[in-house]
């Protein structure tokens, strides 16, 4: 996908209200990425409905709708194998408010954790020690609130979060997907 045809946090906000589901792009792109990274798969299945996003009642997305979720399943999944690491959580652009944008990526770690734990956390007790504490981190992030004082110390505080929560979600995806792979897969 090139960078025009990827899809943005507005453009996937605005979908997810228009088909009233109750979560916003961050917490859905996060509940994606943590399903994808756990080693959740798709395949035939409708993406809100692995991502148990129904509530009570089914959500059909109209066609274009679907499109746009199934766009979304492909950007993020390529994002999180992508070499170049150039994965970025879905998240408000940087010109809004700090405290939406710190909030957004609190939601985005609930979210990514709910996924993880969709696509299996029982299966994930062999992670490595990093890796779990990586999931420790996260869970400490999606359960904060913030005060927020000096916004430049701010600003900095949720750059660093953002980054370690970007590397860490790319650091479960490859580990759970090497450990996926057959002893005898050989990459060329």
């Amino acid at each position: 996908m090139t960078g025009s045809d990827m899809l943005g946090y507005d453009e996937l906000d605005a979908a997810l209200v228009r088909m009233r589901v109750g979560a916003d792009a961050s917490e859905l792109h996060g509940s994606l990425c943590g399903f994808l990274a756990g080693g959740g798969a798709l395949d035939k299945q409708r993406l809100l409905t692995a991502l148990e996003f129904e509530g009570g009642e089914t959500v059909v997305p109209a066609p274009h709708d679907q499109a746009l979720l199934e766009r979304l399943a492909t950007q993020s999944r390529g994002e999180l194998a992508d070499p170049e690491l150039g994965f970025e959580p879905l998240l408000p652009a940087d010109d809004r408010p700090l405290a939406e944008r710190a909030e957004a990526l609190v939601e985005w770690c609930r979210g990514f954790l709910g996924g993880f734990g969709l696509a299996g956390a029982g299966a994930h007790a062999k992670l490595s020690d990093e890796a779990q504490e990586i999931l420790r981190d996260l869970t400490t992030i999606a359960s904060s609130a913030f005060d927020f004082g000096d916004e430049s110390e701010d600003e900095d505080a949720l750059i660093e979060v953002h980054e370690f929560v970007r590397m860490g979600a790319m650091l479960l995806f490859a580990e759970c997907h090497s450990a996926q792979r057959p002893a005898n897969d050989t990459l060329h």
